[in-house]
Formats: C-alpha cells, structure tokens, sequence
C-alpha cells in the first residue's frame, strides 16, 4: 500500500501508541484522521501532523458512523485503520473481596475487542465499496488491531485484558480470510512493555523492574518503535492474516 495520500483512521490516536501511529503515518505522507473520546487532545496532535481531529466514543455504533462519515467527506475512504484504542484493569477474578464485578470484565472487553470490531466492520465495508488502491494486487485497505503479549501470555490478575487481546489475535486470520476475496488485509500488532502514558502511572523503581526484564534492547519499548512497524506493515502487501510481537524478547511472568 502506497501511503502517500492515503486516507487513514487512527482510533486512540490523542495519546501514546496512537498518536505515535498518527504522527509517523503523517510523516510518510497519509493524510490521518485522528479519534478519540479526548477531542481536545486529539486536535493538539491533528495540528501537529496537518490532519483532522474527530470526536469518536469507538463502542458506540453511532458515533464511530459519524466519525467514519466525517473523515470520508475530509480525505476520502479510509485505506487503513489502526485499532489504537484500548485499555486495562488488573483485578482477580476472585479476589479477597469476592468475585470480579462483571461490570468490570464487560468495560474492557467492551473497549479493547467490541470497539476494535465496531470499527472494523464499519471501515472495511467502505473498504470493499471503493476501488481498488493498489491496481497491481487489487488492494482495497487494510485493517490492523493492536493485541498485546498477554494474548498469549497473560498474566495474574489481568482477565479482561488478556481475554480482549486473545480475541483479536485469534480474529486476526479469520478476517483476513474472510476480507480476502475483496482485497482487504486484517494485521495485528502484539506490543511488549511499552513506554505509554498508563505505564507512567507506575512508579520510577517499578517501570525500571520492567525495563530489565526484557532481554534485548534491556530498556521499554518506545511507541515510535510501534508506529515504525505499523507503517512497514501497510507498505507491504504480502503481510497478511498474521499478529507480530515486537517485544524485545520479552515473555511475560505470571505476575
């Protein structure tokens, strides 16, 4: 996929690894529609990268259609979405107050997998109405989640994320397939311990503890890092059905 010019849609994209998506995508000369509940946030790094800001709740059917139809009536159909959206809770499923309140096992799942396939449906099918991008491999677009290593390694007290995250690793391929015939990618990315505004939540000694356990670069990854392999992977055509880790090595602990 050639980005220069291409429309793309990053959710999540205010802060962390969203914004560093919407910023080196821009760099590569996309033109990025950035969503996020934090509109305000959001239009800081739309300034920023000379792309548009959009207000957009990803859970709500409504609100991703807006944001969806806007950005259209802006650049154009979307070529590429990036699934940045996201977030976590650690709690135990039974823990010393009891069992894990589903309410809190339903907000996660209901952001980090319900709001990556609401999206996903609702670009993919502009996707598959429109032209092919590429007339070579008659790309129509590519769809990218963000998953994490806790799908496959998930960690004590960490239910909701790792049961979100193992979802969309396991749909990956499954869309793929599925969008094949229409010429529609479907990629995750599994980062590792990432230097993000919910890891700085954590105390200096803490994020340090972190950064040692990786192997190899012995430090946390950076979300440049992220974006970079999110830009490689739209620009490479062959790149399909398939969730890679960047991690540094790293395996996760039970705890």
């Amino acid at each position: 996929m050639e980005l220069q010019g291409t429309p793309v849609l990053v959710t999540g994209g205010a802060q962390g690894l969203g914004e560093a998506t919407a910023v080196h995508l821009a760099s590569l000369g996309a033109r990025v529609t950035v969503l996020d509940i934090q509109l305000e946030r959001a239009q800081a790094v739309a300034e920023r990268i000379g792309g548009l800001a959009l207000h957009c709740d990803v859970t709500d059917p409504d609100s991703a259609q807006a944001a969806i139809a806007a950005a259209r009536a802006r650049h154009g159909v979307a070529r590429l979405l990036v699934n940045c959206a996201g977030g976590g809770a650690a709690r135990r499923v039974v823990g010393k107050d009891g069992p894990m309140p589903m309410a809190d096992f339903i907000k996660v799942v209901n952001l980090n997998l319900f709001g990556a396939f609401n999206m996903t449906r609702l670009a993919a099918a502009e996707m598959m109405a429109a032209e092919p991008a590429d007339a070579v491999n008659g790309e129509r677009g590519l769809v990218l989640f963000t998953a994490s290593v806790a799908a496959f390694e998930g960690q004590v007290g960490q239910a909701a994320y790792t049961a979100s995250k193992g979802a969309l690793a396991a749909l990956t391929i499954q869309l793929a397939r599925e969008f094949a015939p229409q010429g529609v990618r479907a990629m995750a990315v599994a980062p590792g311990i990432f230097h993000t505004p919910l890891l700085e939540t954590l105390p200096l000694a803490a994020q340090q503890a972190l950064a040692d356990s990786i192997p190899f670069p012995r430090r946390l990854g950076r979300p440049e890092e992220f974006a970079q392999l999110v830009g490689d992977i739209a620009r490479n055509s062959y790149l399909n059905g398939e969730v890679i880790r960047i991690d540094g090595a790293v395996r996760l602990a039970p705890r």
